[in-house]
């Protein structure tokens, strides 16, 4: 498959690295694409990207991506499966951009032709692409309207090495509020264990 990531940092070249290991080609998008020629994996401009993209990936900071796709332009996101992994910080890490919403739900609602599925946001980088490495099994979260979408979504997770017992679809879109407001909680998390290669791990009682 085709996988357009927008973006160039850590979480960008994780998952590319991630889905290129599993065999799908992958594309970097850049603002600055002439910048970022070191980086060991094709990079292009951000409409160049799309272009060529079975899948996109938002990985820009969350306080930019509604911008930068709107540079892109709605007719050439139209019909293409946007994963949105940011989330909206201050700079600080203490306060969320959309407090009573969420950067998934400002992305649907500006591009409403691009079916968006939140997912990937509630670990690090680390942890979205091996987390067989940690210690026993953990949940990945998806959000999203669009059902086509999600089982594009759960099947780019799998290949991750997320299996799909590991995968729990919590609803449509709007609970992307739950999986950006978590980031609160897990940069606690992450002061409390001095590290962030962790993830949580939803448990029900036994069946009767």
């Amino acid at each position: 498959m085709r996988i357009g990531i927008l973006g160039t940092g850590n979480v960008a070249r994780a998952l590319a690295h991630g889905w290129k290991g599993a065999g799908h080609d992958v594309l970097l998008g850049s603002r600055h694409p002439e910048d970022r020629a070191d980086l060991g994996l094709p990079v292009a401009g951000l409409s160049e990207t799309a272009a060529q993209a079975e899948v996109l990936v938002n990985a820009t900071p969350g306080t930019v991506s509604v911008e930068l796709l709107h540079s892109i332009g709605a007719p050439a996101l139209a019909g293409i499966p946007l994963i949105d992994v940011g989330v909206g910080l201050s700079d600080d890490y203490t306060e969320l951009s959309h407090p009573n919403s969420s950067l998934g739900e400002q992305i649907q609602e500006a591009f409403p032709l691009t079916p968006v599925v939140k997912t990937l946001c509630t670990m690090d980088s680390t942890v979205m692409i091996a987390p067989n490495d940690l210690a026993g099994p953990s949940t990945v979260f998806l959000s999203g309207d669009d059902p086509g979408a999600k089982r594009t979504a759960g099947r780019l997770l799998t290949d991750l090495g997320w299996p799909p017992e590991s995968q729990l679809d919590i609803g449509g879109i709007t609970t992307a509020r739950g999986q950006e407001h978590f980031a609160l909680l897990f940069m606690g998390i992450a002061g409390g264990l001095g590290a962030h290669a962790f993830n949580i791990n939803v448990v029900t009682r036994p069946s009767a």
